[in-house]
């Protein structure tokens, strides 16, 4: 759907719905879709564009959160590990099994400290490194929370002598290596445009959603939107109001004329390195693990890069969160900590990202072990009810949508029709799971093209590469400072999935940007191919590139020398 054709002018046709849905990121849009599959008249407006927040500056995973039974947080672990193997089978084509090694020094340290923590302390002690023997326990009380579905293997311990046979570039130090498996996803981005989407096909016109859609105030008895791209505003009611808008959950509560003191949210950090000699030493695995002051951090293989993360420090939502030069030394220490061997600097630095967890407000308690449960709070503007997300997390989307969607429905005077725990997600549905099954799904949708470039599309979309392929003709235009995209296929994306603005298309419809490499011709090219679609003349283009050109120097920058660097790779 056209944000400039459609999205915004039907807000603006039929001002009013059962349901406010403010903030668009994953959870907002999750609970989009759960209102629109029980029928019920549902709007969604974003700030920024879709997904931009929070949920852009995920780690990546789909995870049981073992450490959260060092918390007792057992609820959470058992939702979380059910939710996984739930994605994993109704999103296979962007969530897939994570095989994750955790190198353990130690064999008894925090036997004692762990249970104090648990049962006294709740996170404000000192952190003490986590021994084989704490691990161990951690991980057969995981097992038995991952036995719904059999969904992925059961963990398994090895020593140092085996440990390092299988990883040699990792730090001989070590004692004992656990393995285990999450889950990754690849493409967070675009598994979130594949739930709002199966939410606008469900709901048809009962179902609106709109980025670039800040809700400024409350008037008059309804909210006031603006639309970002002309400046105009206008009121829309609704008989509920749901404030998903994450770490900045306070700051829309006082634009509605609510101020609230819910939110506490960190800061998590990450760097993208190119650099193959640390991407083979992981050896396909998620490398997961406590540094010394206690936090836990990551090395993860994608798309041929090594993500590094994260970080957890506290951070005002006021302020656009970037990645620091301090961060960064940060990262270079911890993967000094497990691979010594191997080298890392700044150029081989390609992409940078940061974001603000949506944590509860916390005061004195550690960020680290903060909870990463969520909850749901009520109160009203004047008569209409208001319903304020606090928490929440990406592998639970789907719960969480589905317990916010009760409390509306109830709010309502309506009830479930549908349930959402077995519903494929876009893309995912009649996804090739089978080798067999692969070959025969391309085979069927060649249509005269390179299975290649078939195969390509299943990979970027799932199955709704199917809409992809209907929308470019066999000689499509190959872009050749974009390799592996056409002019057509940006073009789908751009006029499909209301893209307002370049950055839309390179930050969060595609993983151009995340692979690092860009430089102003790519920018030109990528922007010359979606202009047509969007109706930009040649200035428009030119702003959408300085703009583009902002972001990487300045959102995603370390210091001055490494922004340009992003630039001039």
């Amino acid at each position: 759907m056209s944000r400039t054709r459609s999205s915004v002018q039907q807000l603006r046709d039929r001002p009013h719905a059962d349901v406010l849905i403010i903030g668009g990121g994953i959870n907002g849009i999750a609970t989009f879709r759960d209102l629109a599959l029980q029928g019920v008249d549902v709007a969604l407006v974003e700030r920024g564009d879709f997904v931009s927040g929070a949920s852009s500056a995920s780690s990546h995973m789909i995870h049981g959160g073992i450490r959260y039974l060092e918390n007792g947080e057992f609820r959470l672990v058992k939702e979380s590990v059910t939710e996984r193997n739930r994605l994993l089978r109704a999103a296979p084509h962007y969530v897939k099994p994570l095989e994750t090694t955790i190198p353990i020094y130690s064999t008894f340290s925090g036997i004692l400290s762990a249970p104090f923590r648990l049962l006294v302390t709740h996170g404000r002690g000192k952190a003490r490194e986590r021994g084989a023997a704490l691990i161990k326990m951690g991980l057969m009380m995981y097992d038995t929370f991952s036995r719904d579905g059999g969904q992925v293997p059961r963990h398994r311990f090895l020593g140092r002598k085996r440990s390092l046979a299988e990883l040699p570039h990792m730090n001989p130090s070590l004692s004992y290596t656990a393995t285990y498996f999450d889950a990754s996803m690849h493409d967070p981005e675009r598994l979130a445009l594949d739930v709002l989407h199966d939410g606008e096909v469900a709901g048809g016109n009962r179902a609106r959603a709109a980025n670039y859609m800040p809700a400024v105030n409350f008037t008059d008895g309804g909210v006031r939107l603006r639309d970002e791209d002309t400046g105009e505003e206008f009121d829309f009611t609704a008989r509920v109001i749901v404030n998903t808008s994450g770490p900045w959950t306070d700051l829309t509560n006082a634009a509605l004329g609510t101020p609230t003191e819910y939110m506490g949210g960190t800061k998590g950090s990450h760097i993208v390195l190119d650099n193959p000699e640390l991407l083979a030493a992981t050896g396909g695995r998620e490398i997961f693990f406590e540094h010394s002051d206690g936090r836990i951090v990551l090395i993860y293989p994608l798309k041929d890069r090594v993500l590094v993360g994260t970080t957890d420090i506290d951070a005002d939502p006021r302020e656009a969160p970037v990645c620091t030069s301090e961060e960064v030394d940060y990262f270079f220490d911890l993967v000094a900590h497990v691979f010594p061997t191997i080298t890392v600097d700044r150029s081989q630095i390609v992409y940078t990202f940061s974001g603000i967890r949506p944590l509860p407000r916390h005061d004195d308690t550690t960020p680290g072990f903060v909870s990463r449960d969520y909850r749901i709070v009520a109160s009203a503007v004047e008569s209409v009810p208001l319903l304020s997300l606090v928490g929440g997390k990406w592998t639970t989307f789907r719960a969480l949508a589905e317990h916010l969607s009760n409390e509306v429905l109830e709010l309502l005077g309506a009830s479930r029709t549908q349930s959402t725990e077995t519903l494929s997600i876009g893309g995912g549905t009649g996804f090739p799971r089978s080798a067999a099954e692969r070959t025969t799904w391309l085979a069927t949708h060649s249509d005269g093209r390179e299975s290649d470039r078939v195969a390509q599309l299943l990979s970027r979309y799932g199955t709704r590469a199917e809409e992809l392929l209907r929308a470019e003709p066999e000689t499509a235009h190959a872009l050749p400072s974009l390799p592996g995209y056409t002019a057509e296929e940006l073009a789908h994306l751009a006029s499909t999935e209301q893209v307002v603005h370049l950055d839309d298309l390179l930050l969060r419809r595609t993983s151009l940007a995340f692979v690092g490499g860009l430089t102003v011709e790519k920018l030109q090219a990528a922007a010359e191919a979606i202009a047509p679609a969007l109706g930009w003349g040649t200035d428009r283009v030119a702003i959408e590139v300085a703009r583009m050109v902002d972001l990487l120097r300045e959102s995603h920058r370390i210091d001055t020398e490494t922004g340009a660097a992003l630039l001039d790779a």
